[in-house]
């Protein structure tokens, strides 16, 4: 029988009411809620910036293809670029593209009877992955496409529709900003629907309607387009792709990941990684301190029987081993129960959305959860292993521990 092993069950698991197992208990209690903590931060977090990133990568793609000019800033109309095949033929050159989109980007102002509104009219052409935006839809449809000629549609954010007071089938005339001081140049069209990606910043400034209708005020043949937008399977696969492409593209385009496009919301995003290694080292740290301070005081509370046991003949390193097994059942019952209560917290959210967040803030309007399952484990098993190895601390007063003084001790 292990002595050590069957004196450490007897102290945890005893029925009977004693300080030993309440301290015991308030400290599983204590590391099931850091270990809660630290999974639903890392679950949150990572849905946070997947979710924000989806959204931006459903309505500018992954990368984008353009005429190279250092001077053009991110969100302006672009110099036109001639179709070319080997901008089209990528997919098949690098399997971590899913597909190539021609797009073209042109101020405009949008009047009705009441008010009137800036926008920067994007347009795409018939084969644009509309399903990649279809979760912002929200009334009415995407535009449609004519055979001949420029479709007379346009689809609004949800924010400038409200701001012009227009629903969808509603016609709104929009005025076109022409070069060179030349006068604007009007076209009545129907709202076909409405959209809203939750990032108010964008919302507020484009719209999406044709390409030809670009081409057509912009006197471009119809072989000119604005750039690419390039879809990838993997969105971490962004910064080798748009190296990689750079050798198989026309002389005069270049290549930017949408990260460079749109620097400042992945910055933001970057910075919630900073915020759950700070949680994560502050929920470490308490657990920590709550199984020491356990130890202690158990080590402390059982002094009588520690002398009692060296006055029987056992070892130091058997008396140890009783203190490390309990911290040792804190640790895992903590680690279990912390485990099943965050992740039955992520199931619920995921399920209900009962925790909220005000969405012209944090660009969502619920809390988004994706688990990592590699980094829950790591989690695991890296308190596991800090916490047994800050264990020994506390159990090296039983060194100390002198037989004859502590079976005298009251």
């Amino acid at each position: 029988m292990n002595i050590a092993s069957f004196i450490a069950n007897r102290i945890a698991f005893n029925p009977q009411r004693s300080f030993s197992r309440f301290i015991i208990r308030l400290s599983i209690g204590a590391t099931i809620i850091s270990v809660a903590v630290m999974l639903l931060t890392m679950a949150f977090a990572n849905g946070f910036q997947q979710t924000i990133s989806e959204k931006v990568f459903s309505f500018f793609g992954h990368v984008r293809i353009q005429d190279y000019n250092a001077l053009q800033v991110s969100i302006a109309e672009e110099i036109p670029i001639q179709k070319n095949d080997s901008v089209n033929r990528l997919p098949s050159i690098n399997p971590s593209i899913k597909s190539v989109q021609a797009f073209a980007t042109k101020n405009a102002i949008l009047k009705t009877s009441e008010t009137i509104e800036g926008v920067l009219f994007k347009g795409v052409e018939k084969d644009y992955a509309f399903k990649n935006l279809q979760s912002f839809l929200i009334a009415g449809r995407w535009i449609n496409f004519a055979d001949s000629g420029y479709s007379n549609e346009i689809n609004l954010s949800a924010s400038m529709a409200n701001q012009l007071n227009l629903k969808v089938n509603d016609q709104v005339l929009i005025f076109f900003i022409q070069p060179n001081g030349e006068s604007p140049r009007p076209r009545k069209l129907t709202v076909a629907g409405i959209f809203k990606t939750g990032i108010e910043e964008y919302d507020k400034l484009f719209a999406i309607g044709d390409l030809k209708l670009i081409q057509r005020l912009n006197n471009w043949n119809e072989n000119q387009v604005g750039g690419y937008e390039l879809i990838l399977n993997d969105y971490k696969e962004m910064d080798r792709v748009s190296e990689n492409i750079v050798p198989y593209l026309p002389w005069g385009l270049s290549s930017q990941t949408i990260k460079e496009v749109f620097p400042s919301i992945f910055d933001w995003l970057a910075l919630q990684d900073k915020t759950i290694y700070l949680v994560i080292f502050i929920m470490i740290i308490i657990a920590l301190l709550n199984l020491v301070t356990c130890l202690l005081i158990l080590v402390l509370e059982r002094t009588r029987m520690v002398g009692l046991l060296k006055a029987l003949g056992a070892g130091n390193f058997t008396i140890q081993k009783i203190f490390l097994i309990q911290g040792g059942y804190i640790t895992l019952t903590g680690l279990l129960i912390g485990n099943i209560l965050g992740l039955l917290v992520c199931w619920l959210q995921q399920r209900f959305g009962f925790i909220t967040l005000p969405e012209e803030s944090y660009y969502i309007s619920k809390a988004a959860v994706s688990i990592n399952w590699w980094q829950v484990l790591f989690l695991n098993l890296g308190t596991l292993l800090i916490c047994l190895l800050i264990l020994l601390i506390p159990t090296l007063i039983v060194k100390k521990v002198q037989a004859v003084i502590a079976i005298r001790f009251r």
